[in-house]
């Protein structure tokens, strides 16, 4: 296989794609730090979980940050199987180095070690001189006030003999100097016009989540959200009386300082106050989803002009309120259940200014597709205002916007009583749901959904059929003592037709369950508006 990184000139500056086998491909994933804070406790299994989610969720990505340490043989020969490709960062990242003779020595040879480990691996898409230096040296207020011999020593480093080492220990693969950057020498390199990109506008910045669509960088190698754990994860660290975001404890497990505290200003922005601590991390997971959604979704419908979308991040190194999309303990958040539906190969989206709304969808085959797309605005109640189809075919390697219709005479004076939906159906019969509102949640004129499901099992799954007599947001399946992964989580239930999900008892840990009853008896469903009075 080949894979380089194409910089073509275009109309809007120079390209930062992916390209595999002569094939410009939209890089989909999040970046990866270290399974563990102590290195023994890192193991082949812990590793593979991880890629195997990374896989279920549709990356094709992962960048390896600098902050962290060179990855295991197991890491690599897993992303092999899996058609994972790496960004591989150079074990450097957000600090000052003196480029003595000595540490010059040490890191040849550092740099020559791992190289020849790695540079076989068929999963190896990129090696990056490091992370966030370049732009420190010229963005960050702390590094300028270093001498200039220190800021020589970078360009010295990272784009004279770090350069050099690699390629002559690996003359195939692409070097790209820094992370984020433009090309080197500290020419502009947050450009959103060249090179790749970091974002944090939206979380350290606070900016809405639309700030995402003011941006349509070549590549996003790294933007984030932060959300809390499940209430299982934090019951390992916490006693009862720690059960509050700002205890000593809670705040032990939260190592961006006023991170807190940001949660809960984007809580205020979208959604109610929730009645009790449980309800709060469940919603802090919800907002930490729609964050990145904004983003991907946005970035996919560009597709062109965007490559690539590297969220930050997939896991957890210790049990804690973090950036991921699994904790600590492999319970996947409701971020990588949405991952898996908007990093999907053929995916719709939706985007609403006003009373307009667009339908997209984003084909990342091979092949051409022919798509049906339904679009209904509702009332809560499901009593249907419009309808709207479509049947379209979406060239491969493409985004097709499908529609767009202004709904202003239909909402008029009660935006906080109607929804959107969207029903893409490929031509395989699969299915995706997209819902949008004209309000933000917390003015939505939500009432409570009885919730009702029914089992069936096979000899190696359970299936299980949802409904609701109206409209649930978010409905999230859980158990008490038990852990699983779904066929989707987090999702709408918009009509008074089932919605089917499908659990593998392969996927099932913890408590055993036993059969359909068993099952039946121990799922725990709720949705947003369980979450105010």
């Amino acid at each position: 296989r080949t894979i380089i990184i194409s910089q073509d000139k275009d109309q809007w500056g120079s390209e930062f794609a992916f390209m595999v086998n002569g094939v410009k491909i939209f890089t989909k994933g999040a970046n990866y730090i270290p399974e563990d804070t102590i290195y023994s406790h890192i193991s082949k299994d812990r590793i593979k979980y991880l890629i195997d989610s990374s896989v279920r969720a549709n990356y094709n990505c992962l960048r390896v940050w600098g902050g962290g340490y060179y990855p295991s043989d197991d890491f690599f020969d897993l992303c092999d199987r899996a058609g994972i490709i790496v960004w591989q960062d150079l074990m450097y990242a957000c600090n000052i180095y003196d480029f003595t003779k000595e540490f010059e020595e040490n890191i040849i040879e550092e740099t020559k070690d791992n190289v020849r480990r790695i540079r076989h691996h068929a999963s190896l898409g990129v090696w990056c001189g490091n992370n966030e230096i370049e732009t420190a040296w010229a963005n960050w207020g702390g590094f300028q006030e270093h001498s200039p011999k220190l800021k020589a020593d970078y360009i010295k480093q990272f784009e004279y003999v770090l350069p050099k080492i690699v390629e002559k220990e690996d003359g195939q693969t692409f070097y790209w100097l820094s992370s984020p950057s433009s090309g080197g020498g500290f020419d502009n390199p947050d450009d959103e016009n060249r090179g790749d990109v970091h974002y944090w506008q939206v979380w350290h910045g606070q900016k809405p989540f639309e700030d995402y669509r003011n941006y349509y960088f070549r590549f996003c190698s790294e933007f984030g959200f932060q959300s809390f754990p499940s209430i299982k994860t934090v019951n390992t660290f916490t006693e009862k009386a720690d059960r509050n975001i700002f205890s000593k404890v809670m705040e032990s497990h939260q190592k961006n300082g006023s991170a807190n505290g940001k949660i809960l200003h984007y809580l205020s922005e979208n959604f109610l106050y929730p009645n009790d601590f449980k309800d709060l991390l469940y919603v802090s997971q919800i907002l930490q989803g729609i964050a990145i959604k904004f983003g991907v979704e946005h970035w996919r419908r560009h597709r062109g002009r965007c490559m690539g979308a590297l969220y930050w991040q997939l896991g957890d190194n210790w049990p804690v309120a973090s950036w991921s999309s699994i904790d600590y303990y492999g319970r996947w958040k409701a971020l990588h259940y949405m991952a898996k539906n908007f990093y999907e190969s053929i995916a719709g989206s939706l985007k609403r200014e006003g009373s307009l709304v667009e339908a997209h969808i984003q084909n990342e085959t091979l092949s051409d597709s022919k798509c049906n797309v339904e679009v209904t605005l509702k009332k809560m109640d499901f009593t249907v205002i419009d309808k709207s189809i479509y049947n379209v075919t979406v060239p491969a390697l493409s985004a097709l916007k499908v529609m767009d219709k202004d709904y202003a005479t239909l909402i008029k004076g009660y935006e906080s009583d109607f929804f959107i939906e969207a029903v893409f159906t490929d031509e395989s019969g699969n299915k995706s749901y997209e819902v949008v509102f004209f309000e933000p949640y917390k003015h939505l004129e939500l009432e409570h959904p009885n919730i009702s499901f029914e089992i069936e099992e096979e000899k190696d799954a359970y299936n299980i059929s949802l409904k609701s007599d109206k409209l649930a947001c978010f409905v999230e399946l859980d158990f008490e003592d038990s852990d699983a992964i779904f066929s989707d989580n987090y999702f709408y239930l918009t009509g008074i037709e089932a919605r089917e999900i499908r659990l593998f008892k392969e996927d099932i840990t913890g408590e055993a369950i036993k059969n359909k009853d068993d099952l039946a008896e121990k799922l725990l469903v709720r949705s947003l508006r369980d979450t105010y009075e």
